[in-house]
């Protein structure tokens, strides 16, 4: 019980370290842990073992913030540093939760429908980088109510794999403005984003759930979509010959770690 709680608060520090990484979503790293599942059914069927539930996100929100607070700067200085080994770090960590994801989805055997899912997945994944800027940026009496929907968006954002909540916030044009809001306490603000983002955590978890249970196959093979779909928003050019090992490593250490975290 102790080493399975500690273990929830290492993958909280992970998902939470990374969050703050340009192109990377706190779900995808949740997938990549093998963490995702339990995250959704501890959300949407808190109810029914709330002690076990509170315990499990009390722990999990614990790690995340310890993670934003002592990882968050080096991985974003690491990253400064040594663009190309770190990208292809992060892409060998979603290589290497594949086997995991396609595994979750049951295959009794290929079909025409596998690709379909997965490109179906990819597909969602691109629509967000095609949206029009500042699509939410307007002020006025509106505004509480425009952010209770941007709320409810960015929840899925936050929860689906794949998808950058600071990247949404970028492209609806309330990125600045958020990060102003949190710095200088704008109740009035935050409060409205912050119930949406609740309705829409809970809406979100919920579907997810349903999905999960009744239709395995065809949602994790989504899924396995937005993971792949998550692989070009952290793509950082090829290499060049001198720094091409160093890139071969990071990916295989990448791979490697996040295959056997998988296991665990």
């Amino acid at each position: 019980m102790q080493n399975r709680s500690i273990l929830t608060m290492c993958k909280g520090a992970i998902v939470g370290g990374t969050m703050l990484v340009p192109g990377v979503s706190g779900g995808t790293m949740a997938i990549i842990l093998g963490i995702y599942d339990q995250l959704v059914h501890a959300v949407a069927s808190f109810r029914r073992q709330p002690r076990q539930n509170l315990l499990f996100l009390f722990l999990f929100c614990v790690g995340g913030g310890l993670g934003m607070l002592l990882f968050s700067r080096p991985l974003l200085s690491l990253l400064n540093a040594f663009p190309l080994p770190m990208g292809y770090f992060f892409i060998g960590a979603v290589a290497g939760s594949i086997p995991m994801i396609y595994q979750k989805s049951q295959p009794s055997s290929f079909s025409w429908h596998v690709p379909v899912y997965v490109l179906a997945g990819v597909v969602i994944v691109s629509l967000f980088s095609v949206l029009p800027t500042g699509v939410i940026s307007s002020t006025g009496s509106w505004q509480p109510l425009l952010l209770i929907v941007t709320g409810i968006v960015a929840a899925a954002a936050l929860v689906l794999p794949g998808i950058s909540v600071s990247y949404l916030l970028l492209m609806l044009g309330l990125y600045d403005k958020t990060i102003a809001a949190i710095s200088h306490l704008q109740f009035s603000f935050l409060l409205p984003l912050f119930i949406g983002l609740c309705i829409g955590i809970l809406l979100v978890t919920k579907i997810l759930e349903r999905l999960m249970d009744r239709h395995p196959r065809p949602t994790y093979l989504v899924i396995l979509g937005f993971m792949l779909a998550s692989i070009a928003s952290v793509f950082p050019g090829l290499p060049s010959l001198a720094v091409a090992p160093a890139c071969v490593l990071t990916f295989a250490a990448g791979f490697f770690i996040i295959y056997r975290l998988s296991k665990l």
